[in-house]
């Protein structure tokens, strides 16, 4: 494909860019510096979040540079760096990351700020739940890799499904933990109280989007409508992987990449960042 570029690409690719080299100096800010101040207690969860989060914006800087879209394999650049397959395979590392830093993070408040009865449908769901949304997207990875090589619409759209059931499983759980917390004016729940509101606030934003636009408009509308007309045409065999690999299609035409990737990709390498920064300090009740 020729490369033809818009007045918007550039400019709009060097803000992306300039703020994630702003997120990876925080994240480096918050291991080197403020994590040993921040929590002395170096236990495995706050190193393992330190780890996830650490992984989730390194690719995230990463992505914004090489910018792609897996089923037609437009890319920002003509280079192997560029590769769909790739990406996609940093992105499993990364957004298997953000699941364990979302759901690592409620068990610890189920830890820190246990509901009051061990028995029953509530203490279930909120020991329980959080687990769903590491399943989901670890699950879901598998078919981001089917829509990538196979260039199956409906692999995508059960990819978004799974997310979206992930933060669907954890919402109310994030809900519950808001609502019990907001009312604990003590120091030792100042971090918590904050976290668990942007984290609700969270929940409730990418699930609403999902289902009024992401999902019916994005994804299962053009599921349908493919296997209707087969168009773009179902892949198959090692050329198709061979082509995930190889394959890029230089673009930076704003009428290329939509107006959904463009939401997507400049939230999901800002905002969902930032979540990711919040939570790698390991949020917890402060011990006095």
């Amino acid at each position: 494909m020729s490369e033809v570029t818009n007045a918007w690409a550039w400019p709009w690719w060097v803000i992306m860019v300039a703020i994630n080299i702003i997120q990876l100096i925080i994240c480096f800010y918050f291991v080197f510096i403020t994590q040993k101040r921040f929590n002395t207690q170096r236990d495995a969860y706050s190193k393992w979040m330190m780890i996830f989060g650490i992984i989730f914006t390194i690719v995230a800087a990463y992505r914004s540079v090489f910018v792609s879209r897996y089923l037609t394999q437009y890319a920002w650049f003509d280079t192997i760096a560029n590769s769909s397959l790739i990406i996609r395979s940093l992105a499993f590392f990364a957004e298997i990351s953000f699941a364990f830093l979302f759901g690592l993070y409620l068990l610890r408040v189920e830890k820190d700020v246990p509901v009051q009865s061990t028995t029953g449908l509530l203490y279930r769901l909120m020991t329980k739940g959080p687990y769903f949304i590491i399943i989901a997207i670890i699950i879901a990875q598998f078919f981001a890799y089917g829509g990538l090589i196979f260039k199956s619409r409906l692999s995508f759209a059960i990819e978004e499904s799974l997310w979206s059931l992930g933060f669907f499983a954890i919402l109310p759980i994030a809900l519950v933990q808001w609502k019990r917390l907001w009312p604990m004016k003590s120091p030792e729940f100042k971090t918590l109280r904050i976290v668990s509101m942007l984290v609700a606030i969270w929940c409730i934003i990418y699930c609403t989007y999902a289902l009024v636009f992401h999902l019916p408009a994005e994804y299962w509308a053009k599921a349908f409508e493919q296997m209707r007309t087969n168009i773009p045409e179902l892949k198959s065999g090692w050329s198709a992987v061979s082509d995930s690999f190889y394959k890029v299609n230089v673009t930076h035409r704003f009428s290329d990449w939509g107006i959904g990737f463009f939401i997507w990709h400049s939230s999901y390498f800002t905002i969902c960042v930032w979540l990711s920064l919040m939570l790698m300090r390991a949020p917890r009740k402060k011990i006095t």
